[in-house]
């Protein structure tokens, strides 16, 4: 069923069983997940079914920090969210993503990728994934063109990555949500305030808002933010009715932790040899590719080097570069130097179709970092709403964590005869180096209520339960403790399908 918000009388009383608040892929996932439970579920969506400048412009908000995309472009604010322009990049957690490293700041999860394993299986249909196959050799069954590079394992390997034609949320699932007998849809239903009982231990109800100027109230008996990474942290600080912090942030934990992938293109590789390794494994033609790899390094090289996790896309250099340049491979103490002057010799057939040279797109996870944070300015926008401010900050670990991935990956390329890095100056600069001009994310935002066991170093319990309030939960990447090095929408969707679990089993066992 659906209800556009605008039409309703002002102080309309909107009531229901489960609230969910933002309908983009966790926020429909946990609907989808409810449509048979037999209780009245509320999907809340602060747009409509299209784009609207007006909405979008909702989301405007100040950079303070490092330099970062504008904020409103960065979210769609319509039904099916951000899936609107998403890439489709669909790839797990490695395992030790979950486990505290002495090396990494705040590291840790609550749960472990076995948890999660059955979660990301039942997620495939969902962003319509064919396969839960994720090792390079699984694929290589399946397709005997895609052969991995004969790396060492112990320290360096290909990783998986899967991708959805991309799924849009909006268009694949809006019948289904419209149609449904037990979620209620509102659109134009902006929530502005969660208000919260007298001791802010439990929510009692939602403020909405329209453009138009209406306003109503929700009530519920179980509430789920699900409104993006930021506009989660936005609106439980914005909440500050009963406790002046906000909600949930009675350790001044809200909005903190902040994490972006560092999306960077980071150097070249030059194949080396008459005939160098196939590369059919790492090439990638969007709309066509079904999985492709990418290099990482081993949980064991990562902690032998103290560095963050990453991995590095491998694209083919433009016909006008093959052969062209001068790569130089820097050990870490950068005396070991190769010169490779020519990568194509002159005697091979000049038509050979295979690419020589590539260009090196590193994904690096960013280390957890408090000080990497949301706050809320002065500035308020159309709905009276504070604006927020992005103070996105990187540590040491995340500039030196680059140089020590291809340390450790250029010695591994050359030992198996694959072929020489050239890296671009800025990677091989000291740790204290200012970021260069390329410094860039993946839209990617993750963090700001993550999950952690001890109230005093996380938003939310291992069931996504804001600590604290016994009625509240957070839905989607706000959650991530740690970010990996792979785009979240397909764990997040995954831990969303967990969500959805435990809530039924707490109606279960209401007497």
């Amino acid at each position: 069923m659906h209800t556009d918000a605008r039409t309703l009388e002002n102080g309309s009383l909107i009531e229901g069983d489960l609230c969910i608040v933002g309908a983009g892929a966790a926020g429909i996932t946990l609907a989808r997940e409810w449509m048979d439970a037999g209780h009245r579920v509320l999907l809340l969506e602060g747009g409509g079914f299209d784009y609207d400048p007006r909405m979008q412009e909702l989301y405007r908000g100040e950079n303070v920090g490092l330099p970062y995309f504008p904020l409103q472009a960065a979210r769609l604010h319509y039904f099916g969210g951000t899936t609107g322009h998403w890439a489709g990049f669909c790839s797990t957690l490695d395992r030790h993503d979950f486990e505290t490293r002495d090396w990494v700041p705040h590291s840790g999860w609550p749960i472990t990728r076995a948890d999660l394993e059955p979660y990301y299986r039942r997620a495939l249909p969902i962003l319509q994934l064919g396969s839960d196959e994720w090792s390079a050799a699984g694929w290589q069954r399946r397709d005997s063109t895609l052969v991995p590079f004969p790396l060492d394992e112990s320290v360096a390997w290909t990783k998986m990555w899967q991708f959805s034609p991309p799924a849009r949320f909006g268009m694949l699932y809006r019948d289904a949500i419209v149609g449904a007998r037990d979620v209620h849809l509102y659109t134009h239903a902006n929530v502005v305030e969660i208000l919260a009982n007298e001791g802010a231990t439990a929510v009692d109800g939602l403020r909405v808002r329209t453009l138009e100027g209406k306003e109503h109230r929700v009530r519920a008996t179980r509430y789920v933010l699900a409104c993006s990474t930021i506009q989660n942290a936005r609106l439980l600080l914005a909440s500050n009715g009963r406790a002046s912090a906000g909600l949930g942030n009675a350790h001044d934990l809200v909005g903190r932790f902040f994490m972006e992938h560092l999306e960077m293109p980071s150097g070249n590789l030059a194949m080396l040899g008459r005939a160098p390794p196939s590369t059919q494994m790492y090439a990638f033609v969007f709309g066509r590719t079904k999985a492709r790899g990418e290099l990482a390094l081993s949980a064991a090289a990562q902690r032998e080097h103290r560095i963050l996790n990453a991995t590095v896309a491998l694209e083919a250099a433009p016909l006008v570069e093959q052969g062209k340049s001068t790569f130089e491979w820097a050990t870490p103490d950068v005396v070991d130097k190769m010169r490779v002057e020519r990568v194509v010799p002159e005697d091979l057939p000049a038509a050979s179709a295979v690419p020589r040279t590539f260009h090196l797109l590193t994904r690096q996870e960013q280390a957890p970092n408090p000080a990497s944070r949301i706050t809320l300015g002065t500035d308020r926008d159309a709905l009276g709403m504070p604006r927020v401010r992005l103070d996105w900050r990187l540590t040491e670990l995340d500039r030196r964590s680059f140089r020590g991935f291809y340390d450790a990956l250029g010695r591994e390329l050359g030992r198996a005869g694959i072929g020489r890095l050239q890296m671009r100056d800025w990677v091989m600069e000291p740790p204290t180096s200012p970021w260069p001009k390329s410094l860039g994310g993946g839209w990617h935002h993750m963090g700001t209520t993550r999950m952690h066991a001890d109230p005093k170093q996380g938003v939310v319990d291992a069931n996504c339960r804001v600590h604290g309030i016994a009625n509240l939960y957070v839905a989607g990447a706000a959650v991530y403790p740690t970010a990996g090095c792979v785009n979240p929408t397909l764990t997040l969707v995954a831990l969303t399908i967990r969500l959805a679990d435990h809530l039924r089993g707490l109606e279960q066992r209401v007497p």
